[in-house]
């Protein structure tokens, strides 16, 4: 061990790491750079050798050799208002951080709200200054997804832009949630079923409207238009999208809200108008963030396993971008995780 130190001018290569795995110098470099492509055996050869020859990667040489910068970009295309309003986000960030934890990727946060923080972060990705990027909270009009294709940038989705999305992407099963939250009114006789979308632009909040008018029409309702009011996923919004439903159909009887923040807008306006939650209007949201848990009543809503899609949209990240620094093209992973219907007293 000390005659190979010597030749290196007393500095462990790479080279006798993987002598001394018994492995080629490609096998050991994947296992330094966390590729998940070598089997544990092999990680668990390379990893003593390290620790045996005292080897410490030269991250510069690294970087420039392979034209890395060791960092990848959460970008999230809402106002700072939005962003610490909403605890998706904070959940999301929260499941990123923790599958990033055993690796050396720095995580640059980034919100992208007006255009022209989207022309800076143009500029910022065009420079190749991140090795990948994570997309939340996607817009279908949105550019950015269409330049990191052009980019040859690796990324990761989370929210499909439509059907046909072609980055890779982490989702939740919006549309089934919606299903089960007005399947439980029904089942609870419930008949005037309104619902209060997110903003259509977002595939995700398309997929609960539809979840919503597959469930009225399975139960045989009438497919009332009047009982549909778009919000923007805020609380002030589910507020003003409630009063538009009390004024058109003062019958409603149940409302299904496509976010937990909206739910909490809507509760406030059926408070003032004097219904009773859930003896005169039933009351659900999305997400079971926990402004659910502490709303009074607590409200039954579709939970969604926020911090797995943070932990699993990374993972897919750091594959991605594995496979280009390996020069391999694989099919794009579209992963949707199960949501679950948590039951509680606004219901």
């Amino acid at each position: 061990m000390a005659a190979a130190r010597v030749r290196s001018g007393g500095r462990p290569t790479l080279e006798e790491v993987a002598a001394r795995a018994g492995v080629g110098r490609g096998t050991a470099s994947r296992v330094i750079n966390g590729s998940p492509r070598v089997s544990a055996q092999t990680r668990e050869a390379v990893e003593a050798a390290v620790a045996e020859l005292g080897y410490v990667p030269n991250r510069a040489a690294r970087a420039l050799a392979g034209n890395r910068t060791d960092a990848i970009a959460l970008v999230v295309p809402e106002s700072e208002t939005r962003f610490f309003a909403e605890p998706y986000f904070s959940d999301i960030v929260r499941g990123v951080g923790a599958a990033l934890a055993d690796t050396e990727m720095q995580l640059l946060l980034t919100l992208a709200g007006n255009d022209r923080e989207r022309r800076r972060l143009a500029q910022y990705l065009t420079a190749h200054r991140v090795d990948g990027v994570l997309l939340v909270s996607v817009h279908a009009d949105d550019p950015l997804p269409d330049l990191l294709e052009q980019l040859g940038m690796p990324s990761v989705i989370s929210g499909r832009r439509h059907a046909a999305e072609t980055l890779p992407s982490v989702d939740s099963d919006n549309f089934e949630g919606a299903r089960a939250a007005v399947g439980h009114f029904i089942s609870r006789g419930r008949r005037t079923i309104a619902t209060i979308t997110g903003r259509l632009d977002v595939y995700g909040a398309q997929r609960r409207l539809d979840g919503y008018r597959k469930a009225v029409a399975s139960a045989g309702l009438d497919p009332d238009e009047r009982l549909i009011a778009p919000a923007d996923f805020s609380e002030e919004g589910g507020a003003r999208a409630m009063r538009e439903l009390l004024a058109r159909r003062p019958d409603v009887d149940a409302v299904f809200a496509a976010s937990d923040v909206m739910a909490a807008g809507a509760r406030h306006v059926l408070r003032e108008s004097g219904r009773r939650i859930p003896d005169d209007v039933a009351l659900i949201g999305f997400d079971d963030s926990a402004v659910a848990r502490h709303m009074d009543p607590p409200l039954t809503s579709v939970r969604q396993p926020i911090e797995e899609m943070g932990r699993m949209m990374a993972s897919v990240l750091l594959q991605e971008i594995a496979h280009r620094s390996e020069g391999r093209s694989e099919e794009r992973p579209r992963i949707v995780l199960p949501t679950e219907l948590v039951v509680r007293e606004s219901s």
